[in-house]
């Protein structure tokens, strides 16, 4: 397996992409001889964007592929030398530096839910630090683009969501690594070139108004289009008039296409303003009555997942939606909100638990080492996940008592369930021990889970059913004994 041959950050170094205050606590736990101590480190989120029931998990490969080439160049060194910060053995310390410890994380493209450690780093405390910027930047963005993704591919009931965000991306990562999430959360394929390359994602597009205003006349742009690409002919008919102008000359490409034997694989239309219900319900009608039932009506312009159930609400006529900058950006909900929270530290040879405390109730973590389960109904869906110590045994072969951390005084068990550990080692030693997965098989998890293991009731975009996050009886009195304390 030659990881460094398509690992793109091979061929960039962005280990220096960090907050200043890692490098500074960094070296103060350096002067402090704490360098050697281990720790662990959570990554989990705690609410659901756009109110929405459950999100997505990507970006975890870009985390493996970071930490794998995580080093300091001369010229880092030489910049970290020049902020008079630092003491000269912390940056011969990061001359020589190498991630050495140990990642857990669940499988990218799993359906998660607030509360519960996505990723659990477990390493020297200097290394443990150093990476805690980019794993969030990677999982705050990826993970939030592929849950956006996922309920604008519902809206569409079935029909294909192309990503056309590129432009509208904050900048050319954002478009690169939003493609990539966007076709994990189910969209089709994407119009970002780059992204294709990189990930064997499918790309497609059409053309620019730019290209119909360029020729003399709509008709002639459309015929000099068809003759290039009488594969791939959707023609854009909103530059001057979609009824009067746009549809007319599309049908009489197709005309002429018809009568020169020309068989196009993949033709139609594409709108991309006005009133899309009304004009695609318009242009169905044309385009049968001339004798093209297999002409394809696309969509784009500032669509989500609620203009999408609208319009399809009111008979809009569409076959495919290109969707830009509400999912690129994830408009709506532009912060994912994924944290890192220092949940255990060694001491004595043993990993002590560490909790964080607040006034807001959603702040308090969940501490120590721990498992994370789904739990399975006989049916095979997923009723909650469960929250055990790392070394804890969780028998589901009799009645399970549990406990819901927000009903304690109830009593919860789970019977006839099964359960399944949802985190996995994936970097051992600061070496990968997992294959990298194609996003073809990234987004048919996604699907699988979606389709057979998750209640539909979960993924409403209104009031969607609450996933529960339980502890085993054990796990809560631990949590409360640290509370009292």
């Amino acid at each position: 397996m030659d990881i460094k041959k398509n690992n793109i950050y091979c061929k960039r170094n962005i280990g220096m992409m960090m907050d200043l205050y890692e490098l500074t606590m960094a070296n103060g736990y350096f002067k402090q001889e704490n360098a050697q101590k281990k720790v662990a480190f959570d990554v989990f989120f705690r609410r659901n964007p756009d109110q929405g029931g459950f999100s997505v998990f990507a970006g975890l490969e870009q985390i493996v592929e970071y930490i794998e080439g995580l080093h300091f160049s001369d010229d880092d060194i030489e910049y970290l030398r020049s902020l008079h910060l630092f003491t000269e053995d912390f940056l011969e310390y990061l001359r020589n530096f190498k991630f050495t410890g140990d990642v857990y994380a669940f499988r990218e493209g799993t359906i998660m839910y607030p509360n519960e450690p996505i990723i659990t780093v477990v390493a020297d405390l200097i290394q443990a630090q150093i990476v805690e910027t980019e794993i969030l930047a990677q999982i705050n963005h990826q993970s939030l683009i592929a849950t956006k993704a996922r309920r604008i591919v519902k809206a569409a009931n079935g029909r294909p969501v192309s990503d056309f965000g590129a432009r509208r991306a904050h900048n050319n990562d954002a478009a690169i690594y939003g493609a990539r999430a966007a076709f994990i959360g189910g969209a089709n394929g994407t119009a970002t070139v780059s992204a294709g390359q990189y990930f064997d994602i499918p790309i497609g597009g059409t053309m620019a108004h730019s290209w119909v205003m360029y020729y003399e006349d709509e008709l002639t742009a459309f015929r000099k289009f068809a003759e290039i690409y009488p594969d791939n002919c959707i023609l854009l008919v909103d530059t001057y008039d979609v009824v009067k102008s746009g549809i007319p000359n599309a049908i009489k490409i197709f005309d002429e296409m018809k009568a020169n034997n020309i068989q196009s694989k993949n033709f139609g239309i594409r709108i991309d303003s006005g009133d899309l219900a009304y004009l695609t319900k318009v242009a169905r009608k044309m385009l049968d009555k001339a004798g093209y039932k297999d002409a394809k009506i696309v969509i784009s312009n500032s669509l989500d997942e609620y203009t999408i159930t609208s319009i399809l609400s009111q008979g809009g006529q569409v076959d495919s939606f290109g969707v830009g900058e509400r999912m690129i950006t994830s408009k709506s909900e532009p912060v994912f909100g994924a944290v890192y929270k220092l949940c255990a530290v060694e001491n004595e040879g043993k990993m002590e638990p560490r909790i964080k405390i607040s006034e807001a109730i959603e702040k308090i973590t969940n501490p120590g080492l721990k498992e994370v389960y789904r739990i399975y109904n006989e049916d095979g869906q997923a009723i909650a996940d469960l929250l055990a110590h790392k070394d804890e045994e969780v028998n589901m072969e009799n009645v399970y008592r549990f406990i819901d951390p927000e009903k304690p005084w109830k009593k919860r068990e789970f019977v006839n369930c099964t359960a399944k550990k949802l985190q996995r080692l994936v970097i051992k030693e600061g070496k990968r021990v997992i294959e990298p997965e194609k996003v073809t098989d990234i987004a048919a998890f996604v699907k699988k889970q979606l389709e057979t293991e998750i209640w539909e009731e979960e993924q409403r975009f209104e009031n969607p059913h609450k996933h529960y996050l339980d502890m085993t009886k054990s796990y809560y009195e631990m949590k409360m004994n640290m509370l009292d304390k």
